[in-house]
């Protein structure tokens, strides 16, 4: 079982297998979740190195750039629909978002409707009808975004900001992974599963957003520490939508939660399907809600590495998130009748709190004062 303390070794090496191990035990004890998903990191962060090169600064925009100039306004118009989209659905972290440079902003708006577009595949209104090959036809339109040929205006917006950040292809393949996933997955035998899922579903936006909030240039950090936080964010908020959502999901027939821990806290399936609230309910859900709080904190660190503008919206939404934990605990961890929410008065709060955390000084300098 997955112990909630190897959250803190997200960005540390894998465990050599212990003495005794054949090569093939070996093989099986070293690749967990949490090492393919390091792995990730540390690519995506070499990514951003080799991208970020004097040499390789200067990149020719593909041809979609030049043939959506014709249209007066065309790109234009496609951000300002991502953005109108963006604060549609996320209105506080939208409202973060007007702090960042303007080509920064629209290119995080970009992204955020993408994700949210590939969502609402398996989420939305018509998840009944979809299918495997709906999800290949939808990663190969990923592919001809990248290259330049995009479907419709806000493909169009997500195209030409790969065109100004040195955004890679694999997130957004692996975010098409989970949705695949979500197809024929509905249990999780453990936290390696659910890590994995996790990673898919949302610790992948993390890996997209940090090339466009970009690294503040008085950071210390490195690139693969940032990747790491970003990364560790994305799961946080991932297994607090689930916390959040057990009785919607129970409701489909889904189950997000690890089941030898369910097992361990002696509930079944069943215990989630009648919803109701017992004393093992509640011990189960302190663990699953300290696990989710500790990948927070994981988080914060790197929040602070971030350039001062993009901060913001981070904060904001981070605040926000680990608010709705706190939302559980005051409705005494009923999470099947009750959905934890954040009131229009804490979320205005959040906000200045927000904006002040933002103007910290980054850890990594404040490390090294100290």
């Amino acid at each position: 079982m997955q112990q909630m303390a190897t959250t803190v070794t997200l960005l540390g090496a894998a465990s050599s297998p212990g003495p005794g191990l054949s090569a093939g035990d070996a093989a099986v004890a070293v690749v967990s979740s949490e090492q393919k998903v390091y792995d990730v990191v540390v690519k995506q962060a070499a990514f951003l190195k080799r991208q970020l090169r004097p040499q390789q600064q200067q990149r020719a925009p593909p041809a979609v750039a030049r043939e959506l100039d014709a249209p007066r306004g065309g790109l234009g118009e496609a951000y300002a629909r991502c953005g109108e989209i963006c604060e549609e659905y996320a209105k506080t972290f939208y409202l973060g978002t007007l702090l960042m440079t303007e080509e920064r902003r629209r290119a995080i708006w970009a992204i955020y409707v993408w994700c949210r577009r590939t969502d609402e595949l398996v989420d939305g209104p018509n998840a009944s009808h979809i299918t495997p090959q709906a999800l290949d036809r939808w990663e190969r339109r990923l592919e001809d975004l990248f290259a330049g040929r995009p479907y419709d205006m806000l493909d169009a917006a997500l195209s030409d900001t790969i065109t100004k950040f040195p955004i890679d292809i694999q997130p957004f393949k692996d975010m098409i992974d989970g949705m695949r996933t979500d197809l024929k997955k509905a249990r999780y035998k453990n936290f390696d599963e659910l890590y994995m899922y996790c990673y898919y579903v949302a610790g992948t936006v993390g890996l997209m957003s940090v090339p466009v909030m970009g690294i503040a240039p008085e950071s210390k950090a490195t690139a693969e520490s940032v990747y790491g936080a970003a990364l560790a964010l994305g799961l946080a908020n991932q297994l607090t939508n689930i916390l959040r959502d057990v009785g919607e999901d129970a409701r489909r027939g889904r189950i997000y939660l690890p089941q030898d821990e369910l097992a361990e806290a002696g509930l079944s399936d069943e215990d989630i399907f009648k919803g109701v609230v017992t004393e093992k309910w509640r011990k189960f859900m302190k663990r699953q809600i300290k696990r989710a709080r500790m990948f927070f904190e994981e988080a914060e660190q790197g929040v602070t590495e971030l350039r001062k503008e993009s901060r913001w919206p981070v904060w904001a939404s981070m605040l926000l998130y680990r608010q709705i934990l706190d939302e559980i605990e005051a409705n005494d961890y009923n999470n099947f009748t009750k959905r934890a929410y954040v009131g229009k008065a804490k979320k205005v709060l959040a906000l200045p709190v927000a904006y002040g955390k933002s103007l910290l000084l980054p850890y990594s300098l404040r490390n090294n004062q100290t």
